[in-house]
């Protein structure tokens, strides 16, 4: 892997990460358009950049992370579905992942659902307030179904959280925070697994990651504040709308006998 696919694929994981538009989906495409999907380093690669996203929400709500122990409660209390299921899931949840074609599904049924989104859940009346200890649980639960690629983490968790009568903004602030201890749990259990199969890294490819890392927590913060902002003015339709072009684009090249790879 060169810098510049370096830099790309962190650019694409920065932005897609957090996006309810499945940073799954975009790493197929990528790669594969770079023909450097099958690489075992790609595939460590795109693990190990997560860490840089997983930290630009630490530098950009640090205050929330240390205003109460409560806080960390609730998001342990969310992140326990999918600890649990990924644990008792995880050889079925892998087969999964090797699916394209379930990918480009996910992601263009999650489109439509995304189109009703703000006709289903609008913002009055609803709470700007972090969730009591059920809604924490249950909006975990909508994190589970994340499981299944291209649904999308943050797209799961926050339709979990306006189901619980949170606003847009709350919602995908709480998706974000949750996303730390769930993330960083992924990427070190897949980290410690290359690792364990003997995959061992040149000083070219460290200085990779560290870049790879470093775009991808720079990235990672426009996105999320751009969202953030973008969400809060003109709601869900938008990333809809992208989805079932994704999707579509991905089930195409399937069925015309292109190959993709999942990284």
């Amino acid at each position: 892997m060169t810098y510049l696919e370096a830099i790309i694929i962190a650019i694409v994981e920065g932005i897609t990460e957090f996006l309810p538009i499945s940073s799954t989906g975009h790493m197929i495409i990528t790669s594969s358009a770079m023909g450097i999907a099958k690489e075992d380093f790609t595939k460590l690669f795109t693990i190990a950049i997560q860490f840089g996203a997983i930290l630009s929400v630490v530098a950009l709500y640090w205050k929330r992370f240390f205003q109460s122990k409560e806080f960390y409660f609730k998001l342990f209390v969310a992140f326990i579905p999918a600890a649990v299921f990924g644990v008792l899931f995880n050889d079925f949840i892998d087969s999964l992942l090797e699916n394209v074609l379930v990918v480009g599904i996910t992601l263009l049924l999650g489109g439509i659902v995304f189109l009703f989104l703000d006709k289903l859940f609008n913002d009055e009346g609803k709470s700007d307030a972090t969730p009591p200890y059920p809604s924490a649980l249950k909006i975990g639960m909508f994190q589970v179904i994340a499981m299944i690629p291209g649904v999308s983490r943050s797209a799961a968790t926050i339709i979990g959280g306006l189901t619980q009568k949170m606003t847009r903004k709350a919602a995908a602030e709480f998706s974000f925070f949750l996303a730390v201890p769930t993330m960083f749990a992924a990427t070190a259990k897949k980290t410690l697994d290359y690792y364990q199969e003997g995959i061992t890294l040149s000083g070219e490819q460290i200085n990779v990651l560290i870049v790879g890392n470093v775009v991808a927590f720079l990235v990672a913060m426009l996105a999320i504040k751009t969202f953030i902002s973008y969400l809060t003015k003109h709601g869900f339709k938008v990333f809809g709308y992208y989805r079932i072009v994704v999707g579509s684009a991905i089930i195409l090249l399937y069925l015309l006998g292109i190959e993709l790879n999942i990284v």
